[in-house]
């Protein structure tokens, strides 16, 4: 991981999607399979044209605690800069907050949750 892109962000859902990766930091993300431990998954209906007009979608997968360390949500983890997390941080409307949080690969990275 580049110093220009040493943060960990872990996506499991729509900051996947080429089109809202485009949209979000001006290119394609590489990214590496990994699954967020302990959480489960669920969705929500978006209200904010904007993010609805990139993402494509009404709703949007989101996730909370589980309190069940054998939960598991699949997604993918990207290496991104500071300026391309603030740049996510803007996608996510408000029903999301960021945290830390840790994954089965034994890593941590940034993942929406639930706010």
């Amino acid at each position: 991981m580049s110093a220009a892109h040493d943060q960990r962000l872990f996506s499991y859902g729509t900051l996947q999607l080429p089109a809202v990766q485009q949209a979000t930091f001006g290119r394609l993300l590489h990214g590496e399979a990994d699954a967020l431990v302990g959480f489960r998954r669920a969705m929500v209906k978006i209200e904010d044209p904007q993010v609805v007009a990139t993402s494509g979608e009404t709703h949007h997968p989101i996730v909370e605690p589980s309190g069940d360390d054998a939960d598991r949500v699949a997604g993918t983890v990207f290496a991104i800069s500071a300026e391309e997390l603030a740049r996510a941080d803007a996608y996510e409307v408000d029903d999301y907050r960021r945290v830390e949080a840790m994954l089965a690969s034994g890593g941590r990275a940034w993942v929406y949750v639930k706010a």
